[in-house]
């Protein structure tokens, strides 16, 4: 029997409360507790229940979203949502689970809850049409760099370099890309079955590294750290493809 998540609203603007909870009530196993219209009103319904799942506004008068979910000792899941981009990158410094920008779409609110429950999208009752059908596994991904956003094969990528609130990804024909996002949230763009976290601050392909060592990987004269809090799942990762170091 699928979970039940249960789910708090929270934005200041009614209609945007409405159209959240119309969404939510298209989705089986999301179960609406409330819907607030600030940051106060949702404090005192986080204390009534367990919530699982926030849907949270960031601009909002008097106590910001941002605010509230630093205020939170344990804070549930949450999915940001706003009308603003430039808030994006402090969101995902929280570690939201999501950033819906509005206008939202159902099929991205379907997403970010997938996403945020790691459940695969439930069926619903929206017309069929609303939902978008499922897509082969992806040879690429789109990253934005500045004003453009630039196509990148993932078999091309060498590795993934983590500069703070950016990456910079480094590929065999297209030179180095840099992007305005975290390390983590790139990660989750990227196969597993390639790509892997070896270090705070990289994530290799290994179908393009040129010698593998416990301590580093190489890509030509190029050495990446393996650090020690990632070293056990490296090698393990290692050994589900028959490599042994």
């Amino acid at each position: 029997m699928e979970q039940t998540c249960r789910c708090l609203i929270v934005d200041d603007e009614p209609m945007a409360r409405q159209l959240l909870q119309e969404y939510v009530q298209k989705v089986p196993f999301l179960q609406l507790h409330a819907t607030c219209a600030s940051a106060l009103e949702a404090l005192q319904r986080l204390r009534e229940v367990p919530i699982d799942l926030l849907f949270l506004d960031i601009n909002m008068p008097e106590v910001s979203g941002i605010s509230l979910l630093r205020t939170l000792a344990h804070p549930p899941k949450v999915v940001f949502t706003t009308a603003f981009s430039e808030y994006a990158v402090q969101g995902f410094e929280l570690d939201a689970a999501d950033y819906l920008l509005k206008p939202i779409t159902f099929d991205r609110f379907l997403k970010a809850v997938s996403k945020a429950t790691a459940q695969a999208p439930a069926p619903v009752t929206a017309p069929a049409a609303s939902v978008a059908p499922a897509q082969p596994e992806r040879d690429s991904i789109f990253l934005r760099e500045g004003t453009k956003v630039v196509r990148l094969t993932l078999s091309d990528i060498l590795f993934v370099e983590g500069l703070k609130d950016y990456v910079s990804i480094h590929t065999r024909s297209q030179g180095r890309v840099v992007s305005l996002q975290r390390l983590k949230q790139l990660e989750e763009q990227l196969p597993a079955c390639s790509f892997v976290r070896v270090h705070n601050s990289f994530i290799i392909n290994v179908e393009q590294v040129d010698v593998l060592h416990r301590q580093k990987v190489k890509y030509g004269e190029k050495a990446i750290p393996v650090g020690e809090t990632y070293r056990q799942r490296f090698l393990e990762f290692l050994k589900q493809r028959n490599i042994q170091l």
